[in-house]
């Protein structure tokens, strides 16, 4: 082999013949993984206010004490709302698997002195008078769509991918779903949902996001159902990562117990 064909050779492996199949865009689905797999810790302990504004600008204001925990191949995560009266000591749990199986959930409500487990009829359901869903609350693994991107363009100042995902399930209750992906932070920023019409149904925007050590962690999230004028704030408060939450925490005796 001739000194001429080792450097072309060499200039190829390093992509400095071929810069644009070196640094080639990340497919959808690629995009999407990393916005499954982006870290935010081993544990997570929060405090979480819900505020329900209906189209008169009523508002129902709901607190809530969040744990999570990343167990390697699931990742469980349990709720336990603290107010108003009529909502205390109701607590929900989900359990997501990283293999794409459906999301366990259960639900405790006080009044019935029962856990209840959301079947998979029910995940449509919307979850505690908010416009989440059960779905929505639970981690949709990548591969239970198919995504495209459609284009790159600034949001909020962020450069971001727009990522079109369509169900491979025609049974689900969204058409599709478009997500404005920030590069390289790997925030969905803002997220569309279209019913199965393919009628635009709600938007998902993240208002505010902060790095907390090395994760990159939301903080303040609104979903607006726009068929019904009704909108859904969550916002995270005195977040704790990797301060090592129990995994005993996470079963439904401890849903029964409370906070």
């Amino acid at each position: 082999m001739n000194n001429a064909i080792r450097i072309v050779l060499a200039l190829a492996a390093l992509g400095l013949l071929f810069p644009s199949a070196a640094f080639a865009e990340p497919s959808g689905l690629e995009i999407m993984t990393k916005v499954y797999e982006r870290p935010t810790g081993t544990d997570q302990e929060a405090d979480l206010t819900m505020s329900l504004i209906d189209r008169s600008g009523s508002e129902r204001v709901r607190k809530i004490h969040q744990l999570l925990r990343d167990f390697g191949a699931v990742e469980k995560k349990i709720m336990f709302f603290q107010t108003p009266a009529d909502v205390r000591n109701t607590s929900f749990m989900n359990w997501s698997y990283d293999d794409g199986r459906d999301d366990d959930q259960w639900i405790y409500l006080p009044a019935l002195k029962k856990v209840k487990r959301i079947s998979s009829d029910s995940k449509s359901d919307y979850f505690m008078g908010s416009d989440f869903t059960y779905d929505d609350l639970g981690d949709r693994h990548p591969n239970k769509d198919k995504h495209r991107v459609l284009r790159e363009e600034t949001l909020e100042g962020e450069t971001c991918y727009v990522v079109e995902s369509t169900p491979k399930n025609s049974d689900y209750m969204y058409s599709r779903t478009v997500t404005w992906v920030i590069k390289d932070k790997w925030i969905g920023l803002k997220r569309e949902f279209y019913d199965e019409d393919g009628d635009s149904l709600k938007t998902l925007s993240v208002k505010s996001f902060k790095k907390i050590g090395v994760f990159w962690i939301i903080v303040h999230s609104e979903m607006h159902n726009t068929q019904k004028d009704h909108r859904t704030i969550m916002k995270l408060e005195n977040v704790l990562i990797d301060k090592g939450v129990d995994k005993s925490q996470f079963t439904e005796r401890m849903m029964k117990r409370g906070m």
